[in-house]
């Protein structure tokens, strides 16, 4: 590893104290570096607060200046050259639809065959980028989950996509085919969400959770299921899929927080949109139609899909 650090994040604390952690409150903040990242780096000295070496159990305090140096990491993935969609691409980003049942970058039990492992293979630089097991990578959907995805080619997109990530100016809008059809048209779940009580590799809804906001609009409903737009307004592990359980309506095929459904293989959740900005203030929005499983389960329940808009520059800076 190579402990260049090409630039840094900085965060300072404006809103209240956190009772969190350290390590906690960085990897909750930044959804693309994660609490054992986080841990390496406040032992190796990345991490300040004030200019001062942070520790892990310290917790931000108002007006904390936290700065967190990001080091070049050099190990590199096997390139897979399955293909890849494409959906727009810059020389300092590239929007990508991923598949659903693949998973984003290599983890416990998938060390091959990754959306990361297919990145280097179509955009070598992407394995200076960020994580090396992440390269660009800076926020995740899960496995079952399809749709657009941004992905930064440059550590300077990098550091300017998670800052907007974690400064909530990036919109993200999804479309799921969920169990019965909520009563309001139009609403918003706010809730916070936190490790399952019992099992840990589920996430729940708890009163010692993190913030999580999700809002939602009907679009079509016919019988027991209805088809929503959602858009998050946090970013927690499973949020959408947590709140539509909490509120009695679980998306179609989510076994883990619903139940198996005949009409549907895996859990029908798309990311359809995605807008935010580039460097230069220039506006782009990434779009992708729903894939062909989810467009039959919605014909077969008579549920009408949106028209989905071109991906493309929205708007130039003033």
């Amino acid at each position: 590893m190579n402990d260049k650090c090409p630039s840094s994040l900085e965060l300072t604390l404006t809103d209240q104290p956190s009772t969190e952690r350290l390590d906690v409150f960085i990897s909750g903040r930044f959804s693309n570096i994660s609490r054992s990242r986080t841990a390496r780096l406040l032992r190796s000295g990345h991490i300040t607060v004030n200019g001062e070496q942070a520790r892990p159990k310290q917790r931000p305090q108002m007006g904390d200046k936290i700065s967190i140096n990001i080091p070049i990491e050099t190990e590199k993935l096997v390139p897979d050259h399955s293909p890849l969609n494409i959906l727009l691409e810059d020389p300092e980003f590239v929007v990508v639809n991923k598949p659903s049942g693949i998973i984003m970058h290599p983890g416990a039990g998938s060390s091959y065959g990754t959306l990361a492992h297919r990145l280097v293979a179509m955009f070598p630089e992407t394995h200076l980028v960020g994580h090396p097991k992440r390269p660009g990578i800076v926020h995740r959907l899960d496995k079952e989950t399809s749709g657009v995805t941004v992905v930064a080619r440059t550590s300077e997109m990098y550091l300017h996509l998670t800052r907007a990530f974690a400064d909530r100016e990036i919109q993200k809008r999804y479309l799921l085919i969920v169990k019965g059809a909520p009563r309001q048209e139009r609403g918003i779940v706010e809730a916070p969400i936190g490790r399952h009580p019992s099992r840990r590799t589920h996430m729940a809804v708890t009163s010692n959770g993190r913030p999580a906001k999700t809002c939602y609009k009907v679009l079509d409903q016919s019988g027991s299921q209805a088809l929503l737009e959602v858009q998050p307004i946090t970013g927690r592990t499973h949020q959408i899929r947590v709140h539509m359980a909490a509120i009695g309506h679980p998306i179609v095929g989510d076994s883990t927080y619903g139940q198996k459904n005949p009409d549907a293989d895996r859990t029908l959740l798309h990311a359809w949109t995605l807008d935010f900005k580039d460097r230069t203030g220039r506006t782009w929005l990434g779009a992708c139609s729903p894939p062909d499983d989810f467009k039959r389960t919605a014909e077969s329940l008579n549920l009408a899909l949106p028209m989905t808009p071109d991906s493309t520059l929205k708007t130039r800076p003033q």
